[in-house]
């Protein structure tokens, strides 16, 4: 049997396990008193799971998607560009992509399988909430980049 070369397969996120990191990023939030906006994209970024807080604000939405978005795209944990690269990112792509941090990698087993974007609180607050919603589903704990 011949194999084909003009297929590759890909692994994304599942429906279940994105609305598992919603579900515990909202708990953390609460927990810590920070009302946000979730998202998780698959590799493709397509969104899989979405949901604002009770009383996150209306721009945390689109925030929070592009940090899922520049996670998955790049799988790497958003603030880490320098500079320049993080004022020209939002441009050249049509604004689909935000250095700010807040967004991680959902990796499984090693296996990247899309993004987590959390945004309405302080950097500093995002990327606590983040974190821990990582490990609340099981996925990778990151690495120092």
């Amino acid at each position: 049997m011949k194999s084909n070369s003009q297929l590759r397969s890909v692994s994304n996120i599942t429906s279940d396990a994105a609305l598992d990191a919603v579900s515990a990023a909202l708990a953390k939030a609460k927990k810590i008193g920070v009302n946000i906006s979730v998202a998780v994209v698959d590799v493709s970024l397509n969104l899989v799971a979405f949901s604002r807080g009770d009383r996150a604000t209306p721009h945390s939405i689109e925030t929070s998607r592009r940090k899922a978005n520049a996670a998955a795209s790049t799988g790497k944990a958003t603030g880490w560009m320098e500079k320049e690269l993080a004022k020209t990112l939002p441009m050249a792509s049509g604004n689909l992509l935000t250095n700010v941090p807040g967004g991680v990698p959902l990796r499984f087993n090693g296996v990247l399988g899309g993004g987590l974007g959390i945004a309405g609180g302080t950097v500093e607050q995002d990327n606590a909430v983040a974190h821990a919603t990582l490990n609340a589903i099981g996925a990778d704990v990151l690495q120092s980049e």
